[in-house]
């Protein structure tokens, strides 16, 4: 399965703005999370709720970082051709996987062998 030329700039401008968007809520956060740094909490009670909540929004941002990591190798790939083939087998992604998850490097049997590898190992 080739994709055309309209897909790949398709899933370039999604991967684009879903990049930009996160960026834009990575810098929201850094200056909510500083503000928040500075307010001091007189309820031992409500500091540690903020304590939790701000630990919670950091593990949010650690993972959108990663998501936005995998949107730049996702990026390189469509620039070099690579986009839509699987790193497992080498077969092609199909169109509906890479719709529903275009940052994804497995098709869906060589995905779907790594969850059961992964249940696996962890039974």
């Amino acid at each position: 399965m080739a994709l055309t030329k309209e897909q790949i700039a398709g899933f370039e401008k999604q991967l684009t703005d879903w990049k930009m968007d996160l960026e834009e809520s990575q810098s929201e956060s850094m200056h909510q999370m500083h503000d928040q740094e500075t307010s001091a909490f007189p309820d031992v009670a409500d500091q540690a709720a903020a304590e939790t909540d701000l630990s919670f929004d950091i593990r949010i941002k650690s993972r959108e970082l990663k998501l936005i990591h995998k949107i730049n190798e996702t990026l390189h790939r469509l620039q070099e051709g690579d986009f839509g083939i699987c790193d497992g087998c080498s077969g092609d992604i199909g169109i509906k996987r890479l719709q529903a998850r275009p940052v994804t490097t497995l098709c869906i049997d060589c995905k779907s062998e790594q969850e059961q590898a992964e249940k696996t190992h962890i039974d």
